[in-house]
């Protein structure tokens, strides 16, 4: 069976709860990748169990966040939503996106690629 790559819109993701998220972006962008850690081992049951290769795209003031053992991020050099199309197009296998951009939701659907909304990655 194929890994799966979980692709996390970190900018979408962080900003669906107004918890204070614009006054430090990329500690945002941190606590969300550290939260991400065990999807990495777990999954996201019982749709797409573990392992999963987890991919954070970070963009603007959140770019530079480090990677971390379980989750790759990814710092997108302009456009976030450009960023995650081309890591869907790369992926050697099955990708799910979460966002709720329903643009986003639509490029990505179009190469096959499932959608989950933030709340499945937050924790």
């Amino acid at each position: 069976m194929e890994t799966v790559t979980l692709v996390v819109d970190g900018a979408n993701v962080v900003g669906s709860v107004p918890d204070g998220w614009w006054r430090d972006r990329r500690g945002a962008a941190e606590r969300l990748r550290d939260r991400l850690v065990p999807l990495a081992a777990l999954g996201l049951p019982p749709l797409y169990p573990g392992p999963l290769d987890v991919v954070l795209v970070v963009e603007g003031q959140a770019r530079g966040v480090d990677s971390v053992e379980g989750v790759r991020v990814d710092s997108a050099p302009a456009s976030g939503d450009d960023r995650i199309v081309e890591l869907v197009t790369e992926s050697p296998g099955p990708c799910v996106v979460a966002t709720a951009d329903r643009e986003l939701r639509r490029r990505v659907g179009a190469l096959g690629a499932e959608c989950v909304g933030p709340r499945a990655v937050r924790g």
